[in-house]
């Protein structure tokens, strides 16, 4: 398969949707940003002004946050990849509404199935919501008593680490929910590592093993 193909198929799907309603006071889609071959996944809740101005998520403050927080966690942003539940901004940078994450869901579900992470975090209770019971079937308790932990669920065929944490937009002026989403960053860090680690001695069998067979 041709990842950047399909890729620039889905984008294009994007641009041109009109399945809801917030496609009528959109300036730009935000489909999403990354590697096309990340074992950690974002998704957040929905695009805000900025996102909506230039057609790419998270480059206003909670954006910024958020680089900080991968930068603390040995993560580049290229090296990761990001998007949201619904890729056009709400009027008003209100919630999106349930029917409009399921309009979307056909591309959040292409998404996931393209990049086919490790390890998915959710940024905020819809993000989390959606992940967890809408796609993992597991019940949903909000996100404060959802993070600080880590969720087995198959996803498209595919075992996946989940990782809730609150939205880092909630973060930027309380130091609650900033203190909160540190610490998940630190467990999202270990799970990185830990998988990086398994991965290598993967392959060091493989290459042992390769080995011992010549």
């Amino acid at each position: 398969m041709d990842k950047n193909a399909v890729w620039s198929e889905l984008v294009l799907e994007i641009s041109n949707c009109r399945r809801c309603r917030l496609s009528e006071s959109r300036t730009r889609a935000v489909p999403g940003e990354g590697s096309l071959d990340a074992k950690v996944m974002f998704i957040g809740e929905a695009p805000g002004r900025s996102e909506d101005e230039v057609g790419r998520p998270f480059v206003g403050a909670a954006g910024k946050l958020l680089n900080e927080l991968l930068s603390s966690s040995d993560m580049r942003r290229e090296e990761v990849f990001i998007t949201n539940v619904v890729k056009c901004r709400p009027p008003e940078n209100r919630d999106p509404l349930e029917d409009e994450i399921l309009s979307c869901s056909h591309f959040t579900n292409s998404i996931i199935q393209l990049i086919r992470p490790s390890i998915i975090v959710t940024l905020g209770n819809h993000a989390g919501r959606y992940v967890i019971e809408f796609l993992g079937g597991s019940r949903w308790y909000g996100v404060s008593r959802m993070r600080g932990n880590v969720y087995k669920v198959t996803l498209f065929g595919k075992e996946t680490l989940v990782i809730p944490t609150y939205h880092p937009a909630a973060a930027l002026y309380n130091p609650a929910p900033r203190k909160a989403l540190e610490e998940d960053f630190k467990l999202v860090t270990s799970k990185y590592r830990e998988l990086i680690q398994n991965e290598a001695k993967a392959k060091e069998r493989r290459r042992t093993l390769l080995d011992f067979i010549r």
